[in-house]
């Protein structure tokens, strides 16, 4: 497979003001289009350090994919950096600035002459338009190696990737994609994913990883391009069975998941049910992660327990969490037509929330026509994990009764 390196530009990223989220999004476009990813080099706003670098990758690398640098201020030298580095000089292209003076007239402002600098390329170089922002990005040959500089702002980066760099990938480079089989959990950690996945015999050529997120835990096996379809999902079959039901989604076989809000839509809507909701903890993201889908019925935020067994007509007994969240979601119910009521309530103060070394205590309860369901769990962390955690529970609350999982 060919080999390519991911080349970020600009003081902000190597001092981390700013998270280069660039070189994972490409490098992960990259792996899926069939390369090697090698190594991922950042370097900040000095001339010297970028001439020798981009050298380097030269001499040693088939792709650079290259970010940054390409803006209209004195510390952006990417252009001036390949123009010295290969002996290709800077020239003014017409149709990079007028597409440059377009972006500002179509906003009813006045160019500033800095932007000049923008449409001055490498000689030879292509350039990638760039119908998202100012900065054209341009593709040179230096050696072996092929170079494509893209902006440094993530949404312009990612628009000329995919609408330009893309299909110059799979015109120059014989490419033989790998396959991605994502298996996505929640409420397992990743130690304990490995503990269950231990007695797995691993095919060589099958690369096992692992990400852990703020929504979800991923379980990554790479395939190669002729690995068997059959073999592929026997073994993505196996591993999901020991995982068991903390599995909501599996990304790369026959369809995309997408995350557990996504997963939960789908589920929904093929039961064609609905569903009332009343947050606590969560604090309205519950219904945030839900917004436009049809069969969230209707949501509420509580700040105040006695308000809401007020509101319901129930009597709130603080001391037991569990049969007052029972009682709530029966008076819900009755007052409300949708199919499913879920109650949430968590015993802790608002310092304890708030607390990142502290826990609280989260009652998720679910509530249909047939049934009774609920489940207690300890959070902790910053008060926005908490928050989150709470959502995301209750989602999977309703995902595990709906697929009759172990709750």
């Amino acid at each position: 497979m060919p080999i390519l390196e991911i080349f970020s530009q600009g003081e902000e990223i190597v001092t981390g003001q700013t998270l280069d989220t660039n070189a994972a999004w490409l490098s992960e476009q990259a792996v899926q289009l069939g390369f090697t990813v090698a190594r991922h080099t950042a370097v900040g706003d000095k001339l010297g350090d970028l001439v020798g670098l981009l050298k380097e990758i030269a001499g040693r690398a088939d792709c650079c994919l290259c970010t940054g640098g390409l803006g209209p201020t004195s510390d952006d030298l990417t252009a001036e950096a390949v123009a010295e580095a290969f002996g290709l000089p800077l020239e003014f292209d017409e149709i990079a600035y007028r597409q440059i003076q377009s972006y500002f007239s179509n906003r009813k402002r006045p160019m500033p002459e800095t932007n000049r600098k923008q449409a001055l390329l490498p000689q030879g170089s292509t350039r990638l338009d760039n119908d998202w922002g100012t900065a054209p990005g341009f593709a040179v040959q230096a050696g072996h190696c092929w170079f494509a500089f893209m902006p440094g702002v993530p949404s312009e980066m990612c628009h000329i990737f995919l609408e330009r760099v893309k299909s110059l990938l799979n015109e120059r480079f014989i490419l033989n994609p790998s396959r991605l089989v994502t298996i996505k959990t929640l409420g397992i950690g990743e130690s304990d994913i490995q503990q269950r996945l231990g007695e797995v015999k691993m095919p060589e050529r099958v690369q096992l990883g692992f990400r852990a997120g703020v929504d979800e835990v991923q379980t990554k096996l790479l395939f190669p391009a002729d690995y068997p379809e059959k073999d592929m999902a026997a073994l993505t079959a196996d591993m999901t069975a020991r995982l068991g039901d903390f599995v909501f989604g599996i990304d790369g076989l026959n369809e995309e998941t997408g995350n557990l809000a996504a997963a939960v839509d789908k589920l929904m809507r093929d039961a064609g049910k609905t569903l009332a909701v009343i947050e606590t903890a969560s604090q309205g993201l519950l219904a945030a992660k839900c917004l436009g889908y049809a069969w969230l019925h209707s949501a509420a935020y509580e700040q105040s327990l006695s308000a809401l067994g007020e509101r319901l007509g129930v009597a709130v007994e603080m001391s037991d969490l569990a049969k007052t969240g029972a009682l709530l979601a029966k008076a819900l119910q009755n007052q409300n037509p949708a199919d499913f009521v879920l109650i949430q309530l968590y015993d802790g103060s608002p310092a304890q929330f708030q607390n990142k070394d502290q826990t609280i205590i989260l009652y998720n309860t679910l509530l249909n026509r047939e049934s009774f369901q609920q489940i207690r769990h300890n959070l902790g962390g910053p008060a926005g994990r908490k928050q989150n955690q709470a959502a995301l529970l209750g989602l999977d609350l309703l995902r595990r009764h709906l697929q009759n999982r172990k709750i």
